[in-house]
């Protein structure tokens, strides 16, 4: 049974960082595409990060230069670095798997 947990979000001031974790179990991450995706209320989900089996990476223009997709194969979990971090960040942040298997979101709130 595949299985992925997100965690690291919460609350923090605009200009600040977070780094959200998902770890895998199930599923071997190391030869996986995986995703980050977020949504805010009201808004539809979106792509902000990938990493292909091969380690390739890339982020939208709307996060880069700020977001970074880092994978830890030892660890079986794949991160999302967020820096510099806006009020529009605001969302949902959920990992995805082989574009098939989802995480259940950590929720991510900047605001002074």
């Amino acid at each position: 049974q595949v299985q992925l947990v997100e965690s690291g979000g919460g609350l923090v001031q605009p200009g600040g960082s977070l780094r959200l974790s998902c770890a895998a179990s199930g599923i071997t991450l190391s030869i996986s595409p995986m995703d980050w995706f977020r949504q805010a209320p009201g808004k539809e989900r979106e792509l902000v990060a990938q990493i292909t089996s091969l380690g390739i990476t890339s982020v939208p223009p709307s996060v880069k230069g700020r977001f970074t997709i880092s994978r830890d194969n030892r660890k079986n979990t794949v991160y999302l670095q967020m820096n510099n971090l806006k009020p529009e960040d605001t969302a949902v942040y959920s990992c995805r798997a082989r574009s098939t298997y989802w995480g259940q979101g950590t929720q991510v709130t900047v605001s002074s």
